[in-house]
């Protein structure tokens, strides 16, 4: 009878550790979304008219407790034109992207950015990226994710955004959601 419920106990410990595999990489997965364009709040600010741009992006994102983040990321132009992210300088080993909680990250595609200036928004046109923890490996797409202009700066809060799962494990979630405001981005 010992044996029997020392199996059991075991069996919950089991089933509460997956349970929380489980929670952890739906928080992982909201990350890695998010995190593909976000950007740090103490970024330099540039005024919409700022001459000298360093065509840069840094990036920050905290979700469930964890971060992922990058600096010095290239992008095509100097906002407000029209750019490109370029994810070699912000996956390793050309960029120095992050993340705390054992996640690693991966950014798919160069992602597209756009400007309205007289409306304060910008708009990505697809974050496609992959996130692993251990063996667990999730990728998620989001498109048209809108931007808030935050004053007269080149820093951005997003607007709320799905992402849905493309593949990946099947103890990802099918989509994660990030609420407004979770993230952000300035460009330098």
């Amino acid at each position: 009878m010992k044996h029997i419920v020392h199996r059991s106990s075991r069996t919950i410990s089991s089933r509460r550790s997956h349970g929380t595999c489980i929670t952890r990489i739906a928080g992982i997965a909201t990350l890695l979304v998010a995190a593909a364009f976000t950007g740090t709040g103490t970024a330099l600010a540039h005024s919409p008219g700022a001459a000298a741009a360093d065509q840069k992006v840094d990036g920050v994102i905290v979700v469930a407790g964890n971060s992922c983040s990058w600096t010095n990321a290239s992008t095509s132009a100097a906002a407000p034109a029209p750019l490109t992210v370029d994810r070699t300088t912000i996956n390793a080993p050309g960029g120095n992207l992050a993340c705390g909680g054992g996640i690693a990250a991966s950014l798919n595609n160069n992602p597209a950015f756009t400007f309205d200036d007289a409306a304060g928004t910008a708009r990505t046109d697809l974050i496609d990226i992959t996130g692993r923890q251990s063996f667990i490996s999730c990728r998620y797409k989001a498109t048209n994710i809108v931007w808030d202009r935050d004053g007269e700066s080149r820093k951005y809060v997003n607007r709320a955004f799905t992402a849905a799962k493309t593949s990946g494990s099947f103890l990802c979630p099918g989509s994660v959601a990030t609420p407004a405001g979770d993230a952000s981005m300035s460009f330098r």
